[in-house]
């Protein structure tokens, strides 16, 4: 089955209906049943009243009864106005009956014992139902008694039999009108059931085809349901989880790619010192070089290979150790400017290859608990980037208060999609004035940045410069 939760909705909710229907059905014959039956009681006892109500006022001018006067005339007048039965009984308990000539064929002694109770409660001025003339008249009958009461004293009786073929005829009906229109309604309700089932799964479906989807990798699917209710939201959350994934994909794509490429620089940076140093020592060792000026100059090359070799090591190494949890840091109460222009100084030096001015202004300075020498390194890589993306004959302005501590240069900029990556492993800005750098310098910077939670903001427009600024937490 392709939609089996539609089908178990459907199903569960015609049971459901069925139930209801059953329920309700067998209310509505109860309560119909009740109140025809009601109505044909309160219809016969409005008639019985009323012929009572004209026989006492016949008998108030007769003075009594008179079978040969108008008692007779009047049974007879009530043959012609009514379809039901009407018995008359008298004090004596005499029949005088309207019966469609049945007058005189019925005596006290012919009812039966359940009949009688009927006829001893309307002389004692009660109004009262019995269905026990049924057998009498042979057909089921519904009768009332009603008291002829003259003078505050019971004179006589009407009973007044009425068939209950009508009445149940009445409730057949009504039965069947029910159950045809129960039954419309089911049939409706079961269809309209099925449509609403299949519309209430289908998101559910869309939804399902989704997360297949985003597990087989497939971060551009979305389930394109757009509701405003709980199913939408679950959907939205959905959508919202497969940009994310998709997002978490391309940036674990351009990582492991940034890897491939730090590999493929590193590999190159430790290939040309190597081949250099390797290269010089055979020289060395084999006697090639024998004049002492080839010598000298030998020696240094080798010096500085193995001290360019040694920094990519030791930034390596720094970067690992600073990402691991479990390094501290030596804190100890440091003057933040003192760092600062212990760096400058150092910074200085670098900036004469290029003719370069580090401008540094303390305002206020401020201590903090922090490791000296991490900190002096975080402002050395800015200082040293800060002096390699200059141009010749440039300012770099260090401005240091108790606030914050900025670096600013006024070289090639940072590009705008380039900015939120400056402080990740490996990433290098593609620029000819870095071309020797590993990628790790920023790196490391952010990560003792942490340690000493200082806040790290950087503006930067291309041809503008760059600044950092260093902005300490209370």
């Amino acid at each position: 089955m392709k939609n089996k939760m539609a089908y178990k909705l459907s199903a569960y909710f015609s049971i459901t209906l069925v139930l209801f229907l059953i329920v309700i059905s067998f209310l509505f014959v109860m309560l119909f049943r009740s109140h025809i039956i009601s109505f044909y009681k309160a219809d016969m006892q409005k008639e019985a009243s009323s012929i009572a109500y004209s026989i006492s006022e016949y008998l108030n001018e007769s003075g009594g009864w008179s079978r040969q006067g108008g008692i007779s005339a009047y049974t007879k007048v009530l043959e012609d106005v009514t379809t039901n039965d009407v018995w008359i009984v008298d004090e004596n308990l005499n029949f005088l009956v309207s019966g469609r000539g049945r007058v005189n064929q019925v005596t006290y002694s012919d009812l039966p014992s359940n009949a009688e109770v009927l006829v001893n409660d309307v002389f004692s001025g009660k109004t009262t139902f019995s269905e026990e003339f049924s057998g009498i008249i042979e057909e089921p009958t519904l009768t009332i008694g009603v008291p002829i009461i003259i003078n505050g004293s019971v004179k006589g009786a009407v009973l007044l039999h009425s068939s209950i073929d009508g009445m149940t005829d009445s409730i057949s009906q009504g039965i069947s009108i029910m159950a045809i229109s129960a039954l419309s309604a089911l049939a409706i309700a079961i269809i309209l059931g099925i449509i609403l089932s299949i519309s209430f799964t289908n998101p559910l479906k869309k939804m399902r085809n989704a997360a297949i989807s985003l597990s087989e990798k497939d971060y551009s699917a979305k389930t394109g349901v757009k509701q405003n209710d709980e199913i939408g939201q679950l959907a939205s959350a959905i959508d919202q989880l497969s940009i994310q994934l998709d997002m978490a994909s391309k940036e674990s794509e351009r990582l492991i790619q940034m890897k491939q490429d730090f590999m493929a620089n590193i590999s190159h940076e430790l290939k040309t010192p190597v081949t250099v140093i390797r290269g010089s020592a055979e020289a060395l060792c084999d006697k090639i070089i024998t004049e002492p000026e080839q010598v000298e100059l030998y020696h240094k090359q080798i010096l500085n290979d193995s001290i360019m070799l040694q920094r990519l090591v030791e930034d390596l190494l720094e970067l690992s150790r600073l990402q691991n949890t479990d390094f501290s840091v030596n804190k100890e109460k440091v003057n933040v400017c003192e760092v600062v222009s212990d760096a400058v100084h150092t910074a200085r030096n670098l900036a004469k290859k290029k003719n370069i001015d580090v401008r540094f202004e303390m305002s206020e300075s401020r201590e903090i608990q922090g490791d000296y020498a991490r900190l002096r390194q975080m402002f050395m890589v800015v200082l040293d980037n800060a002096i390699k993306f200059s141009n010749e004959n440039g300012n770099v302005e260090v401005v240091c208060n108790r606030d914050f501590i900025s670096i600013k240069d006024y070289g090639c900029g940072i590009k705008k999609e380039d900015m939120k990556y400056i402080f990740e492993r490996f990433y290098k800005i593609d620029n000819d004035s870095n071309r020797t750098g590993t990628g790790l310098g920023l790196a490391i910077a952010w990560q003792i940045a942490l340690r000493h939670d200082i806040e790290i903001e950087v503006v930067s427009e291309i041809g503008q410069g760059a600044e950092f600024k260093f902005i300490f937490k209370e």
